[in-house]
């Protein structure tokens, strides 16, 4: 029971007792209840700010572990960024530079985004930065990685030209030449034999006996034969591509036809003695780009590294060509 209040009343020197009609009841009644919610309100914030909830614990505990999960992905992105950089590395230090090609430019390898913000939908959270630079990092090695694909798939077309290439430079001698007995005139300044001057000599000259048979030297196909009474005489050019050709001359006969292909090996014409020769003999030239180079340095199908040394010197010590 609650205490009874009681007002002195002074009309009749007593005191009264004090009787609350309905509204003070109501109104007090309010007052205490709107007094005990404002207290439970405050009680509930300050245990909200200093407790979990249990769903909050959940969530904190997610977040924890997304954290690690993002941190360990970072460390994975480490490790396949270094993969990346030594595959690149050895893809413009040594791949490219077999096969002769250019390195791949730094722009074509870490494109770009042409300045447009990709990542504002990220934005704004409590951990946006780890989520940002993680999208971010993933998108370079994502560029990355397809740009060394396409480097690689032209290494793969680079390594098909460049085995075509080996198979159509030519890279064994003209004629059987069995311990370089047949060597008789190599490339260079030489006697003339029938003018008896000093005459640019632009390929070797191999003594051989008429229809001995002559090979193609590469892969390639037959650009021209021509039959002649002077000059190099009865004469083979056969087109290797790549820049390359060679020329067969003082033929006796043919064996091939103006644009057929031939192979490495093929017998296209037999040794003869035409146009300005003075003995039977094959005289072999090899173009580059249309420019004569030293045959000599084109056996190495061929020849051992001693052989090739000797060589040299049995067709350095020719001072007179054959033609």
């Amino acid at each position: 029971m609650a205490d009874t209040k009681y007002k002195f009343n002074p009309d009749s020197l007593s005191f009264d007792k004090i009787r609350l009609g309905f509204r003070a009841v109501l109104l007090r009644s309010l007052a205490y209840f709107v007094g005990s919610l404002i207290i439970a309100i405050i009680y509930w914030v300050i245990f909200a700010i200093f407790t979990d909830s249990p769903k909050e614990k959940a969530l904190k505990r997610e977040i924890a572990q997304l954290t690690l999960q993002y941190n360990l992905i970072h460390r994975e992105m480490e490790d396949l960024e270094k993969v990346i950089d030594h595959l690149q590395e050895t893809d413009d230090n040594l791949y490219r530079t077999i096969f002769e090609a250019e390195p791949v430019p730094s722009t074509l390898r870490d494109g770009g985004t042409g300045g447009v913000n990709r990542y504002t939908e990220l934005e704004g959270y409590n951990n946006s930065s780890i989520v940002i630079e993680t999208a971010r990092r993933l998108d370079k090695i994502r560029r990355q990685v397809y740009a060394q694909s396409k480097s690689f798939e032209d290494l793969i077309t680079l390594a098909k030209e460049k085995e075509e290439m080996l198979r159509c430079i030519p890279a064994i001698m003209p004629i059987s030449n069995k311990d370089l007995t047949r060597t008789a005139s190599g490339f260079g300044l030489r006697i003339h034999p029938i003018y008896k001057i000093i005459k640019f000599h632009a390929g070797m000259d191999f003594t051989a006996p008429s229809g001995t048979e002559v090979y193609a030297t590469g892969n390639g196909v037959i650009s021209a034969v021509l039959s002649s009474k002077r000059g190099l005489g009865n004469h083979i050019i056969v087109d290797h591509g790549f820049g390359y050709t060679s020329v067969y001359a003082h033929l006796d006969n043919f064996n091939v036809r103006k644009g057929q292909k031939v192979q490495r090996g093929d017998v296209i014409g037999f040794v003869g003695n035409t146009g300005m020769s003075v003995a039977p003999h094959l005289h072999y030239e090899i173009k580059l780009n249309g420019t004569n180079v030293d045959p000599v340095n084109y056996y190495f199908n061929d020849l051992t590294a001693d052989e090739y040394e000797r060589m040299i010197e049995i067709a350095s010590k020719t001072g007179q060509s054959f033609d």
